[in-house]
Parts: structure tokens; sequence; C-alpha cells
């Protein structure tokens, strides 16, 4: 059942994993809900004469029909999302991992149909959106039920106090880790298999990946990543300062100073060409396998 703090076996265990999974937090209700809202937010970007500021497609159809794989920013697109964003079992649970000033850094919705969902490649996200320190969580809650076969998140347990390479050997920013981490020196990947409306909270250097859905089954998950807001952003670009756009406080006050803390950042160095992350990490791979 969703409680209003998590307990501190639950803490110690993030702590300690980088992860902690929380079964059925989120009842039949909500994930109807949910389920409306996505078929009418997805009809209606398809309907669009551009629908790529809104959905992502697979780069292939299925049954000749086009299959969107993200929602971009879900919660600037429904209020159904904001509220699930904002349910105070939700955003007491994430207190108890940053304290009681939160701020949403960004939302998204991946979808991974049936067949066809992309596989993500194993990546630490705060590469992604460097910060003054590391109290930021992922917070991702399944819609459907998740299982190894149609693609249910894996993390490797133990790492989120340190960064593994993101880099292409000229440097460039790869958008997923290129050095072996699953030969079982670092420990063996967990698969987080769990019901549909459960949560998963995970720390935002944790690296995780996920395989690809070759089920008849879809497996989407909706991402929130949450933040101190005394975590202040690192500029590095572009990038960065759009997605700064998109913050928003949620509870308490918001930080006058800076916190600093946590393995120093690791900056990316961009190509200069924006990607969503499948994009990125499907170029990176194709890259690496020519070099």
């Amino acid at each position: 059942m969703p409680q209003a703090k998590l307990t501190e076996p639950q803490i110690e265990h993030f702590q300690r994993e980088g992860y902690v999974v929380l079964e059925r937090f989120f009842g039949a209700k909500t994930l109807a809900d949910l389920e409306q809202t996505i078929q009418k937010v997805t009809q209606k970007a398809l309907a669009m004469d551009d629908h790529r500021k809104i959905l992502e497609l697979e780069p292939q159809p299925l049954d000749g029909h086009t299959v969107p794989r993200r929602i971009f920013d879900p919660f600037e697109q429904h209020e159904m999302f904001r509220q699930v964003a904002c349910d105070e079992n939700l955003l007491g649970c994430i207190e108890s991992l940053v304290g009681p000033d939160i701020m949403l850094q960004h939302s998204k919705l991946n979808m991974k149909p049936p067949q066809v969902g992309s596989v993500v490649e194993w990546h630490q996200d705060l590469v992604y959106l460097p910060h003054t320190n590391d109290s930021l969580v992922t917070l991702l809650v399944y819609l459907d039920e998740a299982t190894e076969t149609n693609g249910c998140l894996q993390v490797l347990p133990r790492h989120h106090t340190h960064y593994f390479s993101h880099e292409l050997p000229d440097g460039r920013f790869a958008g997923m880790i290129t050095e072996e981490i699953t030969d079982g020196r670092y420990g063996r990947p967990v698969s987080l298999a769990a019901p549909a409306g459960s949560a998963i909270f995970m720390h935002c250097i944790t690296p995780h990946s996920s395989l690809p859905n070759q089920s008849d089954r879809p497996r989407r998950t909706l991402i929130y990543e949450y933040r101190a807001a005394d975590s202040f952003p690192i500029y590095y670009g572009e990038t960065a300062a759009a997605d700064e756009a998109l913050a928003r406080m949620l509870c308490g006050k918001p930080a006058r100073f800076a916190r600093f803390g946590g393995p120093p950042p690791l900056i990316p160095r961009l190509s200069g060409v924006h990607k969503s992350l499948y994009e990125l990490q499907r170029s990176s791979k194709d890259e690496l396998k020519q070099s």
C-alpha cells in the first residue's frame, strides 16, 4: 500500500543498493485514468501536422501501423500526469530521500510496445543532467506488469557512488556506458520485474538499462526525475538550458544557495546535434562497431 514516508529499511536499501521497489504503489483507478490519458495524448499528437514535440515513434511499424515509443514531458501534456507527479504519498517518499524542498527535473513516458519496444542501453542518468550534488531520484512507475520478457528495468546495484565511461573514442558523449560492466567484475545486474502500479525509486547514478520487448504485451513506464531544490543544474550547453526551462517547484521552498556534494559531476561533451536517448545510443553503437 502507498505510504507517506519510506520506512527505515527501505531507505537503507536505497542508500546501499541504489534503488528500492514498492510494489502496487498506485491502484487500478489511477492506472485506468493514465491509460485513458495516454490514448488521448497520443491520438491528439498523431493528428497534428508535426507530432515531434510530443511523441517519438518507433523506427519500425507494427503490422503496418505507426507505433509511439515515447511521450515527451508528460507533466506538461496533461493534468493527470501532473496529479501523479504531485501525489502526496509519492512526494512523501521522495522527501525521505532528498528532503522537503522538491523540484521536478523532467518527465517522460516510455511505451515499450509489443514486439518492437526499443532496447535502452546501460547508462547513468546524472551524466545527462549534471548537477551540483547527487540528491536526485528517478521515479519509474510501471503502467503494465513488467517482466524480463517484455523488457523490465535492469540495474547494477551498489555502483551509484561513481561514474562509468560514457564516451566514444574521440571523447564525445555516447549516451550510454561504453566500458564492459556486465561480465561479473562489478557484480551481476538485477532485473526489477514487478506488477503494474509498482514504483521504483532509483538513485540518479545507478547504472540501468532495459531489454527489448519480445512479448505480445506492452511495458509502459512513466518516469519522473525529482531533485532537491538546492541541487542546481550545471550549464554545459543549450541542452541544459532547455531542460531547466521545464523544471517545476513541487513543494517546499526554492533554495537560495547551491549545495555541492557527491562524486564530481561528469560533464558530457556533446556533438552539437540534439538527439533523443534512443537515437544517440543507436548512432553510438554504430560508431563503436566501425571503430
